[in-house]
């Protein structure tokens, strides 16, 4: 489902990110006085439209680097365990999270106004859209600037390639991604999709996995420094290049955390048991055309026949009454083993655990292979030195929201906003190596 929809129709446990909307807010303030829309009508001198372009320009600056204050302000507050107050940041947006690294806002302001020419328009506000890939950036150069990026991670549906397709040959997203790997960057691509053998994912991700294979540019232990991570944080598997389909499933005693090695079988049935009770009546109910699909770590609904498109209300609703049927029940309620319900875009499924484990399992997979003395060599890469990407960030049901737990982030919205992230990326690391 594209990031468009998801907000439309987002309610309050299923909202969009308070952050970004604060910060719109603010922005607004400055769009109000300086914008001169009128400019367009009366044969506005273009000096004076420069003038009204630099104002706008100078105000949104001061705004954003005085969020860029607070954020500070807010990350001093985290790291002191013993105040007890909150930061101003927390009493203006309550339900602001943690920071794993500084954001240069009016850095990032700068760089996306030089690509938007947000100060320059007289009729739309700074918009969401503004305000993510500002935030975006300000990730792209504090991952960079204030640190090493040791590890990425991906969402893959809307993030790698379009929903419901493959990462093909000629994707732009893969020259890419190898060139992360030769900067000795862990790739790990964490998906929901949640499939057993390796066959499936090779068939999602086979102009990757193929292109890996076959070149002379990556050295041994770099082509090594690819896994996928699916069902969220079910299935492990590591390249493999003599292997069928150039992956090889991993144990799961070899790299769960000791938090998910504790997780009973027993309360894992339980959540799925009320799981597919909920999405049971949801069929009935909403005379969905779906059928069940129970899995080991996952139950679902797909739809029947396999074309049909259920309408995306249909599955919005699925998502939040087996969300809330999940939080009321004793399962949910004893917490004992987290789960995840989201919407795939053409079906509904319930998995256990969620990309914050998913994203923590190639943090711990990666960590205890770096060389001793490393960032990490002892246990796990560290949040700061994380980034994950995807296209799920709407609080409730989206997926992607539970990785900001355990790392840093980028909310992109199509493959193409992908491919663009990662030349800003690729722009600074090789800026700052310079």
């Amino acid at each position: 489902m594209t990031t468009r929809y998801r907000v439309e129709y987002a309610l309050k446990t299923h909202r969009r990110d308070q952050f970004i909307e604060w910060i719109k807010g603010l922005l607004a303030v400055p769009f109000v006085l300086y914008s001169q829309p009128h400019g367009a009508f009366d044969k506005q001198s273009m000096s004076d439209l420069s003038q009204t372009r630099e104002e706008a320009h100078r105000r949104y600056s001061e705004i954003l680097r005085d969020v860029e204050v607070m954020i500070d302000d807010h990350i001093a507050h985290q790291n002191d365990a013993e105040n007890p107050f909150p930061s101003k940041l927390k009493l203006l947006v309550p339900s602001i999270g943690p920071f794993f690294t500084r954001l240069p806002l009016e850095a990032a302001f700068k760089y996306q106004d030089r690509k938007r020419y947000i100060s320059s328009r007289r009729f739309v506000s700074p918009s969401f859209n503004d305000v993510r890939l500002i935030l975006n950036s300000a990730q792209m150069m504090a991952v960079t600037t204030y640190g090493t990026l040791q590890l990425a991670t991906f969402d893959g549906d809307v993030t790698l390639y379009e929903d419901g397709e493959s990462l093909e040959p000629t994707s732009p997203i893969i020259p890419r991604l190898l060139d992360l790997l030769r900067k000795n960057v862990k790739i790990g691509i964490v998906t929901a999709a949640g499939y057993t053998t390796a066959d499936k994912y090779y068939a999602r991700l086979h102009g990757l996995l193929d292109v890996l294979a076959n070149t002379a540019e990556l050295t041994p232990s770099q082509k090594q420094s690819l896994i996928i991570m699916g069902g969220e944080a079910n299935y492990l598997f590591e390249f493999s290049p003599s292997s069928p389909h150039l992956l090889s499933p991993v144990p799961r005693e070899e790299w769960l955390t000791p938090e998910m090695a504790a997780w009973d079988e027993r309360d894992i049935t339980q959540v799925l048991d009320v799981a597919e009770t909920a999405l049971r009546d949801c069929i009935r109910t909403l005379n969905l055309p779906a059928v069940l699909m129970r899995k080991d770590r996952a139950v679902g609904i797909i739809p029947d026949p396999p074309e049909t498109r259920i309408p995306r209300e249909s599955l919005e609703e699925t998502v939040l009454v087996v969300q809330k049927t999940l939080e009321l029940s004793t399962a949910g309620r004893d917490r004992r083993v987290p789960f995840c319900a989201f919407n795939g875009g053409r079906d509904v499924f319930v998995d256990i655990g969620d990309k914050s484990w998913g994203v923590t399992v190639c943090q711990r997979w990666f960590g205890r292979r770096s060389l001793p003395g490393k960032s990490g060599g002892s246990g796990a890469i560290k949040g700061d030195n994380t980034l994950h990407v995807g296209d799920q960030f709407l609080s409730a049901g989206a997926n992607d929201f539970r990785a900001r737990s355990v790392g840093t982030t980028a909310w992109i919205a199509s493959p193409a906003e992908t491919v663009d992230l990662l030349d800003e990326l690729a722009g600074l690391m090789e800026k700052k190596m310079s």
